[in-house]
């Protein structure tokens, strides 16, 4: 999958011209992204995006990650990052992680988000079992987990490292038999 395109919203792989805007972005989302993820730093730039790019085809090529820029629906202007990754082939099951750019949270994005990936995760990639892991501080993070479905199934100690320090972390869980959404979207392979 390289491309998820929905009303309202686009989710493609990055591309080399996106690093200049995705660096600035970061560097926007410092207070708020960079709160629980430790790559969102003031210093970000345009060779951390283009680093962050590679491990991205990186990973979709060998299948362990499929990492996806959110865009608005026509694709230009970056929302934020989100992606199904940190893959078990054995044990068919992945994460499903996301962030929005600050000048664009409140709006429903992660949650709209979530929701594509979770439904191409289950009807095109098969998964089973997609997790959304959060820090148990990160309120706006549980609730899209809520907000999607997603059961909570246990606060797990240490589960995260947020500022150099393990944390503990709300595990909820989507299931491929008990998902029901029915979304329209175009995915491009």
């Amino acid at each position: 999958m390289k491309k998820i395109i929905a009303p309202g919203i686009c989710l493609r792989v990055y591309e080399p011209d996106d690093a200049d805007v995705f660096a600035a972005v970061v560097r926007e989302s410092v207070e708020t992204v960079g709160r629980w993820m430790g790559w969102c730093h003031a210093d970000f730039n345009s060779d951390h995006a283009r680093d962050w790019f590679t491990v991205c085809d990186k990973g979709r090529e060998e299948g362990t990650a499929y990492e996806f820029g959110i865009f608005s629906e026509d694709g230009k202007e970056l929302l934020g990052g989100a992606g199904l990754n940190m893959i078990s082939k054995l044990h068919n099951y992945c994460n499903l992680g996301y962030w929005i750019r600050q000048s664009e949270q409140g709006k429903g994005i992660a949650t709209r988000t979530t929701m594509l990936l979770a439904d191409a995760g289950f009807m095109q990639l098969g998964f089973n079992r997609i997790e959304i892991v959060a820090a148990e501080s990160n309120t706006a993070s549980m609730a899209v987990a809520k907000k999607v479905g997603a059961q909570l199934e246990c606060m797990a100690r240490n589960r995260l490292i947020v500022g150099g320090l393990p944390v503990t972390a709300a595990v909820h869980s989507l299931l491929r038999e008990d998902w029901q959404a029915s979304l329209t979207y175009d995915v491009q392979k």
